[in-house]
């Protein structure tokens, strides 16, 4: 499992779903510099942490991103148990 530095992007909007903000890519660039928040979620799924991507219409009638911290599904833990028991890590995926 990978970790996420403390000072660096990943890890203020690591911080901020943690604590239950939802995120657009908008917000991401405002509140903490971020040029692309998929990038930044990915590094986080890679941490071991479930990020949801939702797709909704702000009040514009634009179709905006907007990143959530969840529980991860059932289906994913049954495929990292999965993978571990067939021998796979991080350092062989």
């Amino acid at each position: 499992m990978k970790f996420i530095s403390k000072n660096t992007k990943t890890f203020k909007v690591f911080n901020a779903l943690y604590n239950g903000a939802a995120l657009t890519q908008s917000q991401a660039t405002k509140r903490f510099g971020v040029g692309n928040l998929a990038a930044e979620a990915s590094r986080i799924r890679q941490s071991g942490y479930a990020v949801y991507s939702n797709t909704r219409k702000a009040g514009n009638g634009v179709a905006v991103t907007e990143y959530v911290m969840g529980k991860p599904s059932r289906e994913i833990v049954a495929l990292g148990y999965k993978a571990k028991a067939k021998g796979y890590t991080l350092d062989t995926i």
